[in-house]
């Protein structure tokens, strides 16, 4: 099933089409999220008052919509994207509470609102992210059939190989002496990894074959490259008011960015060139431009935060 929009540009009826979608399914992830906070019982209740400031504080939730949209492109029911987008949303905001660490990222911010650790103290930020990524693993453990390899590419999206490998490599690279390929190896790993499984994920929830994963798989990298591309820029031009997160530290930490070692009008077209390898994918689909997927792209090349 193709999901259809009236227009192709996104700056017209298809752009608000697309924001329809994303403001619903915000709201459709929101309140799973809140059901799933609702079901825990036996948590202690300062860790459940951290857990849930943490995961509810807002944020553009694109990687739970990654997880529905490519389920319901397979032909699968939204409700078989459930456990995936919720347990993916876990893993994503757990690395978001560990990054914002002194001892990591050391940021203030997160979402517009002091980060975890600023608010619960570091030791309760930590338990914070161990009990959300120890949860979405015994979430995809009840999806069913489907279960085991679940558990194996949300693993591989954000393990050593995946996210927690990007983060390391991260930390050795200084931004004055890294390449741009080192720095795509950092994004392919620490962003896009995750990206790329919760498109698999959401195929994978359809009872997609191994090719159409494959594809969804690649999808997703080639976006989240893209998306970390404009992230990147967005640093350097963006204010907090919009990002909701403290601009300007990549620059005065030298890290390895795609601006440090490409410029802003590079890592603009480095953008670009990763949209148009999603779009490849996205044709290999059966989807065209005028589809929601191809508007999800394009929305990635004009995002403001």
């Amino acid at each position: 099933m193709t999901i259809r929009m009236s227009t192709r540009s996104t700056e017209s009826g298809g752009g608000a089409a697309l924001e329809a979608w994303l403001l619903e399914t915000g709201v459709w992830t929101e309140s799973h999220l809140c059901a799933w906070l609702d079901s825990r019982q036996g948590w202690p209740a300062s860790l459940q008052e951290a857990s849930t400031y943490a995961l509810t504080g807002g944020g553009k939730r694109l990687r739970p919509a990654l997880v529905r949209l490519f389920c319901e492109l397979g032909g699968g029911t939204e409700d078989l994207a459930v456990r995936p987008a919720v347990a993916v949303e876990l893993v994503h905001t757990y690395s978001l509470v560990h990054d914002d660490l002194p001892c990591m990222d050391d940021d203030d911010l997160r979402r517009g609102r002091p980060t975890c650790h600023k608010v619960y103290g570091e030791a309760m930020a930590v338990l914070v992210g161990d009990t959300l990524l120890t949860e979405a693993f015994g979430l995809l453990a009840e999806q069913g059939t489907e279960a085991a390899e679940m558990v194996r590419v949300m693993a591989q999206g954000s393990g050593a190989s995946g996210m927690v490998g990007g983060q390391v490599m991260d930390m050795t690279l200084v931004g004055s002496e890294a390449t741009a390929d080192e720095v795509r190896a950092v994004h392919r790993a620490k962003t896009a990894a995750l990206i790329g499984a919760a498109c698999e994920l959401g195929a994978l929830a359809a009872g997609a074959g191994e090719g159409r994963r494959g594809i969804a798989r690649s999808f997703g990298i080639a976006l989240g490259l893209g998306f970390q591309a404009i992230d990147d820029v967005l640093d350097v031009v963006g204010d907090a008011g919009t990002l909701g997160k403290t601009p300007g530290k990549d620059e005065a930490l030298d890290r390895a960015t795609s601006v440090a070692t490409l410029g802003l009008e590079g890592a603009r077209e480095e953008a670009r060139r990763r949209a148009e390898e999603a779009r490849s994918e996205a044709r290999s689909l059966g989807c065209e431009p005028g589809d929601l997927l191809f508007a999800v792209i394009d929305r990635l090349l004009t995002r403001e935060y």
